[in-house]
């Protein structure tokens, strides 16, 4: 007789339900993923199918070296070497992302990654996907699953021996879990939503704008940002109101989006010769942040990805954090023999910093929309990297630990709360002694005008 392999349903084959799917299953589990939708791959043969970008950092660069993907990913990406702000005024600045070779970001294609992610996982031994699959009911007591296909057909009751919720921001198996239990959850849509437009290549065949880098169009009541292809192309998002007099109900038409570009991103104009039809067929998204506890149920049921912790998309950590999610799992999962202690210890090292991070990514929102093309914004930017050309190693600006290091987010916020301290009392230090310089000469003049 053989030992039975634990079994474990995962809810979600996005990007968090299928990295974790591969981990679990190369602890030895059983692995069936179950997802509504259908198979990401079929998105990337489809005529006319296309994808949001990402930006890769390096939490989740460690996390897919981790499994050995990081090198296909790479081949698969642009890299972005900093920012190119295009200012309300017409100015046009490049802003890089750090101070070394190594501190930059990569855009890749989602479903191009997802494919990748579920290639690999399905490729191990007993997993197992399910597309075109919903989940209908969660028994936690049991960790029984009843699932049925979205094309219609009889449902399937599943028991197994761990449950992951990994079914987004609006997931079905958080409600469940958490359903008659003291949970804390609070769900923030930012006024703001977005809609995916493109620049394309020019006639020529050649990128209209510098490639490797993140294109941010900043304004206070309308902000654009866009990524780089591998052919070229750019991905942007536009993000403004849902409502008012500045708003997507407002595009209503051709002549209303012309003269709102013209306003508002005037170089863009002429990069995106399909705006207005683009702007007419594609869906409004919704930004939400979502703050929850208890990410598990004893040793049964656990919570990934934005099922956990969603954030806006405005420090590029989303993607990022869920696989930081995967990977602090399975750590928990190695060092606790006991699955319940390792779901909680789970728990208690990711949610104080997830936490943080929306916090960052609403302030970041800010400084994208209303700061980085401004001289303060710019020249604290310059003094940090300056600083941390200067000091390697014992100066780290904010958005380099968060974006090029794995320090964990409440730890990097805290640092940088410390290094501006510091950074204050060495500006009012130098307004002082250049306050004091100045009172000397003048004492000094008076004294020679008094002799004289």
């Amino acid at each position: 007789m053989t030992e039975r392999r634990e079994r474990v349903v995962v809810v979600g084959a996005g990007l968090a339900g299928s990295l974790a799917a591969l981990h679990l299953a190369r602890r030895g589990y059983e692995v069936d993923v179950h997802e509504r939708r259908p198979d990401p791959r079929s998105a990337l043969t489809s005529p006319g199918g296309r994808s949001i970008n990402l930006g890769l950092s390096a939490r989740g660069m460690r996390a897919l070296e981790g499994v050995g993907l990081l090198t296909d990913v790479l081949k698969r990406s642009v890299p972005m070497r900093g920012r190119v702000v295009h200012s309300p005024d017409g100015a046009v600045r490049f802003q890089p992302y750090g101070v070394r070779e190594h501190e930059i970001l990569h855009s890749v294609l989602r479903e191009e990654l997802i494919s990748l992610v579920v290639d690999a996982a399905e490729a191990e031994p007993g997993v197992r996907f399910h597309f075109g699959s919903r989940l209908v009911h969660l028994d936690r007591e049991t960790a029984t699953v009843r699932v049925e296909p979205t094309g219609g057909g009889d449902p399937t009751t599943v028991t197994a021996d761990l449950v992951v919720g990994a079914d987004g921001v609006f997931s079905t198996v958080r409600q469940q879990m958490q359903h008659g239990l003291r949970a804390d959850y609070a769900q923030e849509f930012l006024p703001w939503g977005y809609k995916e437009l493109t620049i394309p290549v020019g006639a020529d065949g050649r990128p209209r704008v510098r490639l490797e880098a993140l294109h941010v169009w900043p304004g206070h009541e309308a902000l654009m940002v866009a990524h780089p292809n591998r052919d070229g192309s750019l991905t942007c998002s536009l993000f403004m109101a849902h409502e008012g007099p500045v708003s997507f109900t407002a595009l209503d038409t051709p002549t209303a989006v012309s003269e709102f570009f013209h306003r508002h991103f005037p170089d863009a104009v002429g990069l995106m010769p399909d705006l207005v039809r683009e702007l007419a067929d594609h869906p409004v998204g919704h930004l939400v942040t979502v703050r929850t506890a208890p990410w598990r149920y004893a040793d049964r049921v656990v919570l990934i990805g934005d099922a956990a912790h969603a954030v806006y998309p405005f420090y590029g950590q989303g993607m990022n954090s869920a696989f930081e999610d995967c990977l602090v799992l399975d750590g928990c999962l190695a060092d606790h023999p006991d699955r319940a202690t390792a779901l909680a210890a789970y728990e208690t090292a990711r949610k104080p910093h997830t936490d943080v991070l929306a916090d960052l990514s609403t302030a970041n929102f800010e400084d994208l929309r209303d700061r980085v093309h401004r001289f303060g914004y710019t020249a604290a930017a310059a003094a940090d990297r300056l600083l941390a050309r200067l000091l390697p190693g014992r100066w780290v600006p904010l958005y380099a630990m968060v974006s090029h290091t794995t320090t964990p987010y409440a730890d990097a916020l805290a640092r940088a709360d410390r290094q501006d301290r510091i950074l204050r009392a060495a500006g009012a230090g130098l307004v002082m002694a250049a306050g004091l310089a100045a009172t000397a000469t003048l004492r000094a003049g008076r004294r020679r005008s008094t002799r004289r």
